[in-house]
């Protein structure tokens, strides 16, 4: 099959397409045809070494944590699916035309959505949704204020907050606000203007997709014991302050990804796909996403 590897730590020249064995398929796992496969933030720290702490890379390594496609085969102690199905899943090594990864990985892709789109929403959904159910974990009576809510992952979780009956808002830069009027938020807040703190309210809590500056600037903003969720770990100075902090990492979750795809299908939330390249074209992807040159997600094609 063909996939692209890393070579190294480093530029998008340590990405290269290479012919390799099919990957084994475990017993308690699926081998899906790749339809398509996005970029991450964390896609890019893994390839320059940022992330080796969290993530390290074994080279030559296969990057990519989305994947759709349709069933090539099943483990011998797999229930449930079958092949020809059609599947997304939270996986490792997306950047190839087989991918293979546990079965509790997978969720079906609803009819009405696309089998190569649905591979950019596995990791901006489960991110989404347990930053705001796991992490942040607000009650109905809550005010949360989400960062960089016009993200994909912000978008999920501001989605999220809504469902569970909180009041939100949406936390974005003065450009984004038309994007962000259309997000059905509480409120809006334009966190890159100089005094963005005086008009706000105090909020219970802060689901964070942002970091650096813009959250600790935010601090004032937010009540005495208060809560930030983060999905980039524990902001500077938080937990000092005396907010109760819970920084994460997304993890499988077969039965929460079906709920969320499924609202997807139906059309009631958005994740913007801006830009598709073939799978051969992995470094111009990466390009897109390091250099913010598009807004939404960027995907690959099987």
């Amino acid at each position: 099959m063909k996939a692209v590897v890393l070579t190294a730590y480093g530029d998008v020249d340590k990405l290269e397409l290479r012919d390799l064995p099919e990957p084994e398929v475990e017993p308690n796992g699926l081998l899906i045809r790749m339809a398509g496969a996005s970029i991450n933030p964390v896609d890019i720290k893994m390839r320059t070494g940022a992330a080796h702490a969290l993530f390290p890379v074994k080279f030559p390594g296969i990057l990519g944590r989305d994947a759709s496609g349709e069933v090539l085969r099943v483990g011998n102690e797999v229930s449930g699916f079958a092949p020809g199905d059609r599947v997304l899943g939270l996986v490792h090594g997306a950047y190839a035309e087989q991918v293979a990864a546990p079965v509790a990985n997978w969720a079906r892709v609803p009819p009405g959505v696309d089998l190569a789109e649905a591979g950019a929403l596995p990791l901006v959904l489960l991110t989404g949704a347990q930053l705001m159910e796991r992490a942040v974990a607000p009650s109905p009576e809550w005010t949360v204020l989400v960062t960089g809510a016009v993200g994909s992952v912000g978008r999920v979780a501001l989605y999220a907050a809504q469902r569970r009956g909180v009041s939100v808002w949406a936390g974005v830069r003065a450009s984004q606000r038309e994007q962000a009027e259309h997000l059905g938020a509480s409120g809006i807040a334009l966190l890159d203007q100089a005094n963005f703190g005086a008009e706000l309210p105090r909020f219970d809590a802060i689901a964070d997709t942002v970091g650096g500056d813009t959250i600790q600037r935010l601090y004032d903003c937010l009540k005495p014991g208060g809560t930030i969720g983060s999905v980039l770990g524990d902001p500077p100075g938080a937990k000092e302050r005396g907010f109760v902090v819970h920084s994460f990492t997304a993890q499988p979750d077969s039965a929460q990804l079906q709920r969320y795809v499924a609202h997807v299908a139906e059309g009631r939330l958005v994740v913007p796909i801006t830009a598709k390249l073939p799978l051969y074209q992995a470094r111009e992807a990466h390009l897109l996403v390091e250099k913010k040159r598009v807004g939404g997600k960027v995907l690959l094609l099987g």
